[in-house]
């Protein structure tokens, strides 16, 4: 009788990690249109400040490691489940906090880092899920 539910748990933790690894994708599709945005709008200073510069860019990066390990968790790779686990949680905390202040992004990056917190809320929910946890429990 256990093994089945072994088996339903794998497969379970299987579809969040995938499920997660394509909102990590979104995550990162977004940031790079997000940094393409501003290269097109680089005359325009009151939609382009020196702060979206930066926020855009770190948002990029971590996106694109954050692909690498959300890649590695669903290959069943444990060191990138726990990366993708931090960052994400991270980043999420990050976004909150730089889409609360009032004034220090333009209103489309501030409408972006929404989206992006919200794609990053369902990343950190499906990976700190019981079923994920389990199949990456210490044997």
């Amino acid at each position: 009788m256990d093994t089945p539910r072994v088996g339903t748990d794998r497969a379970s933790a299987s579809t969040a990690l995938r499920t997660a690894r394509t909102f990590v994708g979104t995550y990162l599709t977004v940031s790079a249109l997000a940094v393409a945005a501003l290269v097109s709008l680089h005359g325009h200073p009151t939609l382009v400040t020196d702060a979206s510069w930066v926020r855009a860019s770190i948002v990029l990066v971590t996106a694109v490691l954050m692909f690498l390990f959300a890649r590695g968790a669903v290959r069943g790779s444990r060191r990138a489940w726990l990366r993708l686990r931090i960052v994400s949680a991270v980043m999420l905390v990050a976004i909150a906090v730089i889409v609360s202040l009032p004034g220090f992004l333009p209103l489309w990056l501030r409408l972006e880092q929404g989206l992006c917190g919200l794609l990053l809320l369902a990343v950190v929910v499906l990976v700190n899920g019981r079923g994920v946890r389990s199949a990456f429990a210490a044997d």
